[in-house]
């Protein structure tokens, strides 16, 4: 079966800016299936466009700012 994007539903979404880059946590569900969390980075080029890039390390300051988003991931995957 392939992969519909009419079935994929965003639960809970939240993203937090720095320097050329923002990562977002998100809270997915596929097809009424389990709720899971997702964690990417998009990195924005010359002309600020955001692309999809692998979210690799963390600096201090992104994973103090992805706990928190992390925490309130899980209080909606109820």
């Amino acid at each position: 079966m392939p992969f519909d994007p009419e079935l994929d539903k965003t639960v809970f979404s939240e993203e937090k800016e720095f320097e050329g880059t923002k990562v977002s946590v998100s809270v997915k569900q596929y097809n009424e299936g389990v709720k899971k969390i997702q964690v990417s980075r998009e990195n924005s080029n010359a002309e600020g466009q955001y692309r999809f890039a692998k979210l690799g390390r963390l600096t201090k300051e992104e994973a103090e700012a992805v706990l928190p988003m992390l925490q309130k991931s899980v209080e909606n995957m109820d």
